[in-house]
């Protein structure tokens, strides 16, 4: 694998997250392009390094090609608009980017692609022909991990991030379709598909965050079918204690598992578990995961007379899907969401919305689709699956199948090799 000169590609790695679903992806390709014999330089928030096992912290890069490890420095991009943090981070990043000098910048989210747009940008008059003479300009390549926010004012400020991004980045990869359609129509020149799989199968409990710590669902669902408690699909399993203490009763679990925060609509599966407190036996309503509104939800439950149980974080979602009947997930956006993988590596059934991915992770026949933001329509597709065996034996063993289509780290690995090793081929004058 050879860029210019023969020589591997160097690949510097820009987050503004330090957890959830983005920051594990972005340090998957990170270690496994350092694997391949690239050197490799990750920048952002300092808890990303524990995800690297980086060699410094103190920003020196790999000694060259193939060298072992992963060079890191600490980038604070903010998570929202603060403009003289957003300034630092800005001149630490553009010093940081011409000292390390790599072939491929791949920022991880648009916040951090527009702040790396504006660290790339040449500086004017002399010091910009100075720079120019001195290195070729890298090519910068921004992965979209999320729809607009629904408020207005953060809904503008996203527009203005794609637009940045769209002017300056020569290739965007996006989580799903709509978010590939958006980037095409601002002009991108070339949009595709991330591959974001949920994990690597056999991997120990060390390897799995919390269920809750960000945008997607907690790690690998594949920490094995057998592992960890896990029954594989479609295998009997003892039921656990309900997490409160309360005895299972024979009630069926139906699980939702993510950050509690308004894109995963956890406030209209409580709505939809409303509908069905005079039931018996009455499903029991597990919500796993942290976040902003659990205060918020709390109240809600308590004043819909849903007695949902908040599991807070966990570091064991394959034991929690075992023992699910219905594995919901009611967002009002995903991507390529790691717990719906997680779902249907576990053989659960599954009741999900109709957003972003999820039917391309799905596909028509492993999950009953509905749309977003419609309690009732929630309500009907999970009782109806709970009452009727063979859709949940249907669905079952719709997801293993989907399951085992699903892409792996080597797959997102050798896919982002492609693409570098092409980006870092051409002229800089034709990036």
């Amino acid at each position: 694998m050879t860029a210019v000169g023969g020589q591997a590609p160097r690949i510097c790695y820009v987050l503004a997250v330090a957890l959830g679903g983005t920051a594990r992806h972005a340090a998957m390709l990170a270690v496994g392009c350092a694997r391949a014999g690239l050197p490799v330089q990750v920048l952002g928030p300092p808890e990303v390094r524990p995800l690297l096992a980086a060699d410094d912290a103190a920003a020196a890069p790999p000694s060259g090609p193939g060298a072992a490890g992963i060079g890191f420095a600490v980038v604070e991009i903010a998570g929202r608009p603060r403009p003289a943090r957003d300034a630092a981070a800005l001149l630490r990043l553009r010093t940081l980017l011409a000292a390390t000098r790599p072939d491929v910048v791949h920022a991880h989210g648009l916040r951090a692609g527009a702040v790396t747009a504006l660290a790339l940008r040449p500086l004017p008059g002399r010091r910009r022909r100075a720079a120019a003479r001195r290195r070729a300009r890298p090519a910068l390549v921004v992965t979209v991990h999320n729809a607009p926010p629904a408020g207005v004012p953060a809904a503008a400020v996203y527009r203005l991030l794609e637009r940045m991004v769209a002017r300056r980045a020569d290739a965007v990869l996006c989580v799903s379709a709509d978010l590939e359609a958006r980037m095409r129509g601002l002009g991108v020149p070339e949009v595709g598909r991330a591959v974001v799989p949920a994990g690597r199968i056999g991997r120990g409990p060390a390897s799995c965050g919390p269920a809750s710590c960000g945008p997607a669902s907690c790690g690998p669902a594949s920490c094995g079918p057998a592992g960890r408690g896990q029954a594989a699909p479609g295998e009997s399993h003892a039921r656990r204690p309900w997490p409160g203490g309360e005895p299972g009763g024979g009630r069926p679990l139906v699980l939702a598992v993510g950050r509690l925060a308004p894109q995963k609509g956890f406030g209209t599966l409580l709505e939809a578990a409303a509908s069905w407190q005079d039931r018996r036996p009455r499903p029991r309503v597990l919500i796993a995961g942290t976040g902003p509104l659990a205060a918020r939800l709390g109240e809600q439950a308590a004043d819909l007379g849903v007695d949902a149980e908040f599991g807070g974080w966990s570091d064991d979602v394959p034991a929690l899907l075992a023992d699910a009947d219905v594995v919901v997930l009611p967002s009002q956006w995903e991507g390529q969401p790691l717990v719906l993988q997680e779902a249907l590596a576990a053989g659960r059934p599954i009741v999900a919305t109709d957003v972003g991915g999820v039917r391309a992770l799905t596909g028509d026949d492993a999950a009953v689709l509905v749309a977003p933001g419609d309690p009732a329509s929630l309500a009907a597709a999970v009782l109806r699956v709970l009452d009727d065996p063979g859709l949940a034996a249907s669905l079952t063993a719709a997801a293993v199948a989907r399951a085992a289509a699903l892409p792996t780290e080597d797959d997102a690995v050798a896919a982002a090799l492609a693409l570098y090793t092409g980006l870092a081929g051409r002229p800089a004058a034709d990036r």
